[in-house]
């Protein structure tokens, strides 16, 4: 049986850290502060923007609201976040996803400092990350990263393999994992045999939305499985991930649960993003 990866104890121990880092900081009169933008009323979204609330609270971070009307345009959008920029005390600046389908969610984006781009999306942080240099790494990959950290699973010289190509996931881990000398292959919906590549994996990263889309069958005896995925089962209505846990859980040598895997650690970096963001504005040596 699998050692179960326990996101959650990491989570609250990655805070618990995270609240000394900021204590000391405002003892140096540095109060950091996270704003976040939401668009519309996406049921999930609020349940999200609660969730960074709530950690923002827990470890002492500044939090503001911007909740916008699902019609509002493109150009009012950017101005507040241009706005956003030029205010010297808001260190990270968020943008909830989704945002209604009228609106482009990358030009806003771009429109994000980079350094107050707390959910390394903007194309400064995606184009540094990809060449190695300091910048803010998209929150998920982060965690997911900082979790094989934890458990001192070494990936260097490894197969990696990621099921899923998006921009939030797989594409910034494809680098995090390069960064640290694995072998990488990514997997995606125009892959023909995805069973052939996931049996290779020493460690196996599952983000595309499926639920217990990887059965037992696909993985190999002793692999490393990191399930990012969160859906609702129809029938049950219980949250599983994108991996057969049950099933799986039996020939893994680790594995991650949903929930209580990597969703909590998604939120504590970008809580850890949030202070480095405070460190690096107030630091006249900085040359992030």
């Amino acid at each position: 049986m699998a050692t179960i990866i326990n996101g959650k104890e990491l989570a609250k121990k990655t805070r618990e850290n995270l609240k000394i880092e900021c204590d000391e900081l405002k003892k140096r009169g540095i109060n950091p502060k996270l704003a976040v933008i939401m668009v519309g009323d996406n049921p999930a979204s609020k349940v999200y923007v609660r969730n960074k609330s709530r950690a923002c609270d827990e470890i002492g971070i500044q939090y503001e609201e911007f909740l916008l009307d699902e019609n509002i345009t493109q150009q009012e959008l950017n101005d507040l976040i241009k706005k956003l920029n030029s205010e010297k005390e808001i260190n990270g600046i968020l943008l909830q996803s989704p945002v209604p389908s009228h609106l482009n969610i990358n030009q806003a984006f771009k429109a994000i400092s980079y350094r107050k781009d707390v959910d390394g999306f903007t194309p400064s942080s995606v184009g540094k990350l990809s060449i190695g240099e300091d910048t803010f790494i998209s929150c998920t990959p982060y965690g997911v990263i900082k979790m094989l950290e934890e458990y001192n699973i070494d990936i260097e010289g490894k197969e990696v393999v990621i099921l899923g190509r998006s921009n939030i996931v797989g594409k910034p881990l494809i680098q995090c994992c390069l960064a640290k000398n694995a072998t990488v292959t990514v997997c995606h919906s125009k892959t023909k045999n995805i069973e052939e590549h996931t049996k290779r994996a020493d460690i196996l990263i599952v983000a595309i939305g499926k639920a217990k889309f990887v059965t037992k069958d696909m993985v190999k005896e002793g692999a490393v499985v990191i399930d990012v995925g969160i859906n609702r089962e129809e029938e049950s209505g219980k949250l599983v991930g994108d991996v057969d846990f049950e099933n799986v859980e039996k020939i893994a040598s680790y594995i991650t649960p949903v929930p209580g895997g990597v969703g909590p650690m998604t939120v504590a970096m970008l809580m850890n993003n949030v202070i480095k963001a405070a460190k690096e504005q107030n630091d006249e040596n900085s040359t992030f």
